[in-house]
Formats: structure tokens, sequence, C-alpha cells
């Protein structure tokens, strides 16, 4: 049976609940801002520190992978110590890691910072994610909160990279990690006054053997996928790691039931299952994008730091104007058209961007990005809202941790793989449409599974014992 404690209330809930879900938006904001900005900032940091692409690559997926790895313990966490104080530790880790990547002396420090960062996302999104679940029970009212949630990403991706180029022209890349510290003070003071707490330690506890093999699992994925062009035996070696840390994970998991880390049972849910994966696909071009695009147009001489920030607006612009009535619009056209669909069109401004790589004008990419972001703007909340939808509130840290494990998943492999077949095809127009049209493909993959997914959610409720 579900248990959640009782609340510790600074006030009414009801009368917090606006002031609570800004607070949650600001989350989304801090790991946003700070993964926009970055993908940005690539080239100046490369050129500072005299690093190649293999370590700028781990500038983005340092903080990817430890996000990633670590997103399983941050959601049982939240369920078992408090969601509320999960979040606030989250933003105070998030905050203290931002200032040492702006004072790094070098390319090592900056990379152990950014994955410092990425353990205080991990403790952050999943438990967001939980306490939304939690305040808004009614899944048409989720629907409507989670489509303001999701909109945040499109505007930190609007405010990222404008606001990154003008900081990186006018004081130098360390302004560009300096710019989050604010945003997460905000949320760490806010949280305390207007968040309710929440918890579910019925039967379950932390387990340690089990994280270390699922990250032993998804960082050797990540590192091979990195290295496989300058090392294909050492990517070899950290295939088989990975293969090996999941099958022992499954193994372990298994044995240990509804008191896991990841209870396995929960994925015998289609609807779950589908958006877990839908998630992983969809972000795995869109991502590898945001990191390509702007070092394409930097190296090619076609655009500035700044220019390229301004350049990638279409996406974010459409994302934000689009998310906020994802629900509305998922009543009214459905939820496989809105997951389904809105997978496709994303693959189809990739697509774009693939196509008109040797374009002299940078227009068919802003029409890829464009297309990219009402693509995203309609799946994105709905993916969200049917993975934590689909499982009691009792294990909302965990589903919400499962889906941004997805995330991140597509996230650090896309970035790893379509920047190392970037790389491979000699980078400039081949290897920007080689990536993209690969990008592209998996999207399209992924949104025949979102669209059954969807449409399976619409004929079977999930049962309460997930």
């Amino acid at each position: 049976m579900e248990y959640i404690h009782a609340l510790k209330r600074p006030g009414s809930r009801a009368h917090h609940r606006s002031l609570a879900l800004a607070t949650l938006c600001l989350a989304v904001l801090i790991a946003q801002v700070d993964t926009a900005v970055v993908n940005l900032a690539v080239r100046p940091i490369g050129e500072a520190f005299s690093a190649g692409i293999g370590a700028l690559q781990w500038v983005v997926d340092g903080y990817n992978l430890v996000y990633a790895v670590m997103l399983l313990s941050g959601g049982l966490l939240a369920d078992l110590k408090g969601r509320r104080l999960v979040f606030m530790a989250g933003a105070a880790i998030f905050t203290a890691a931002s200032l040492v990547c702006a004072f790094s002396p070098t390319i090592g420090v900056l990379i152990a910072a950014r994955a410092t960062a990425g353990l205080g996302a991990a403790l952050l999104m999943p438990s967001s994610l939980a306490i939304l679940r939690v305040m808004w029970p009614d899944p048409v009212e989720r629907g409507r909160v989670l489509g303001i949630w999701a909109a945040c990403n499109g505007l930190a991706m609007a405010i990222g990279p404008t606001l990154g180029g003008l900081l990186l022209h006018a004081f130098g890349w360390p302004s560009i990690f300096l710019v989050v510290v604010p945003i997460g003070l905000a949320a760490l003071i806010l949280a305390g006054r207007f968040i309710p707490e929440s918890a579910d330690p019925h039967g379950r506890d932390f387990d340690a053997g089990a994280q270390g093999l699922g990250a032993a699992a998804l960082g050797g994925l990540a590192f091979a996928a990195i290295e496989m062009r300058e090392a294909p035996r050492i990517a070899l070696g950290a295939v088989l790691l990975a293969v090996i840390s999941l099958v022992l994970f499954i193994a372990v998991e298994r044995r240990r039931g509804r008191s896991a880390l990841v209870p396995l049972d929960i994925f015998e849910n289609r609807v779950f299952r589908g958006a877990v994966v839908a998630t992983a696909g969809m972000t795995f071009g869109m991502y590898g994008a945001l990191f390509l695009l702007p070092l394409f147009w930097q190296e090619a001489g076609q655009l500035s730091p700044t220019m390229a920030g301004l350049a990638l607006m279409p996406m974010a612009a459409v994302f934000v104007l689009v998310s906020p009535f994802s629900g509305f619009l998922g009543r009214r056209l459905g939820m496989p058209a809105m997951t389904g669909g809105g997978v496709v069109i994303i693959g189809c401004g990739l697509l774009s961007i693939a196509a008109g790589s040797h374009h002299p004008s940078i227009l068919p990419a802003e029409i890829g990005l464009a297309l990219t972001g009402l693509g995203m703007g309609m799946a994105t909340g709905p993916l969200m809202g049917q993975a934590v939808g689909a499982v009691a509130s009792a294990r909302a840290g965990t589903a919400s941790a499962l889906i941004n494990v997805a995330r991140m998943v597509g996230a650090t492999v896309g970035v790893a793989i379509l920047g190392s077949l970037y790389a491979g095809l000699g980078g400039g127009p081949a290897g920007l449409a080689g990536a993209m049209t690969m990008g592209g493909l998996v999207q399209i993959s992924a949104a025949a599974i979102a669209w059954r997914a969807a449409a399976f959610a619409k004929i079977r409720r999930p049962p309460d014992r997930f």
C-alpha cells in the first residue's frame, strides 16, 4: 500500500502551489541553462586549455554521465529521505560545483567539477518531477502543469545560448558557469519555504551494490562511444564491462524484488516502458544537434559564439510556445499524435539539417531547428506525464528518476556517438550530414514506440502495484 509521510507545510499547500511550481521550474532552468551554455562554449574552452575534441566531449559528457548514473540513487533517495530535502541538496551541490567550474585552472579540474554538477542535477531533477507528481495528483491538472514545467527546457535553450554568447564575448568562458549560481540559490531558498515534504520509505532501502553496477554499465557504454574512434580496443573492453555489469545489475535487482534500486516489475508496465524508450530516442538526436551545430558553425567560420547562440533560437522559441499547450493539445489530438507525432517531427528536423549541411546559408538548419522545437514541445511533457502517471505516487521518485535516466542516457550516448561520427567523417559538412542523418533515423524509430505506448495507455489503466 502506498504510504506518504505527513507533509511538513510552512502553510497551506493550495496557497503555495504557484510558488512551488515556480521553484520546480527553476530546477529545470538550472540544469538546462547549464547544458545550453556549455555546448556553446565548447570551442572557447578548447582554445583556452588547448584541448582536443575528446576532452571537450568529456566536458559535456562528464556532466551527462554522472547525471545519468546517479539519477537512480537520486530518485530512490527522494522517495526514502524526503523529496524536498533531496531537491535542496541537489540545488546546493549544483551551485557549489558551478563556482568551481568558473575558476577551474585546468581542463581536468573543469571536467571533475562538471561531473560534480551532474551529481547535483541527479538529485535535483527526479525530486522535482516527483514533487510535481505528488502535489498534482489529478491527471488533467498535472498535464497542464507538466506542460509549463517542460516549457522551461525551451526557455533555458532560449536564454542559455543568447545570454551565454553575450557573456562569452564580454567576460570569457568562466562567466557561463557563474550565471546559474543565482538561479541555484533562489531554488534552494524558495524550496525551503514553499515545497511540502513527502517521502515513502516503506519496504525499501539504499541499494549500493546495484548503484555501482548501474554506474559501471552506463559509464562503460558512454566511454566506449567516446573512445571508439581513437582507441577501439579500449572501447571494446568498455562495452564488455557495460554488458557484464548490466547482466549482474538485472540479477541483483531481480533478487531484491520490490526493495530494489530499480524494481524490475515497473517495466512490466507497457506504458511506462514505451515512454522510457521513446524518451531516450528523442534526446539522442536532439542533444547531438545541440553539441554539433555550434561547433560546426564556428569551425566553418560562419558564426561567432554569440551569433551561434542566436542561431539556436528557433528551436527554443517554438518549444517554449508549444509546450505549455501540450496538455490541451493532447486532449484534442490524442496522446499518440503528441508523443509519436512529436518525435517524428524532431526526426524530420534533424534530416533537414543534414540535407542543408552543404548549403552556404544556415537557413536549412534554422528550418530544421524550428521543426525540432515543435516536436519537442509536443512530446516532452506528454512523455514525462505518461511515465510518472503510469505508477503510484509512492514510486514517484523512482519513476521520475528512470525517465530522466532515459533522457540523459539518450543525450550522453547521442553526444558521444554522433560526435564520434562527425569526427570520423572529417567534420565539416560531410560530418554534420552523416551525424544528423543517423540522429533523424533514430528519432523516427523511437516515434513508433512512442505511438504504440500512448495508444496502449488509452485502453489500459496501470495497476496500483507499480
